[in-house]
């Protein structure tokens, strides 16, 4: 099964989402800024995603940086063109 995530990033925690091909919700939690925190909850389901789209204006390049490190394909979303 291919799983799909979204980051929602704001200046202190985020919004994660995991969905499925059928856009079922398997998680969702807003957590701290904190990147073990966010490699922790989106361990799981790592085998099976396809990407994850990182939503920010700013202060984005922490969390992208450290996802792809951990092996996730990221997906930097421009804000204002969606």
């Amino acid at each position: 099964m291919t799983l799909f995530c979204a980051i929602d990033l704001h200046s202190n925690n985020s919004v994660a989402v995991v969905l499925d091909e059928n856009d079922s919700v398997l998680y969702q939690e807003r957590l701290p800024n904190d990147l073990p925190t966010i490699e922790r909850a989106l361990q799981p389901f790592q085998n099976d995603l396809y990407g994850v789209a990182v939503e920010s204006t700013f202060n984005w390049y922490w969390l992208v940086d450290g996802l792809q490190a951990a092996g996730h394909h990221v997906m930097l979303v421009n804000t204002h063109a969606v």
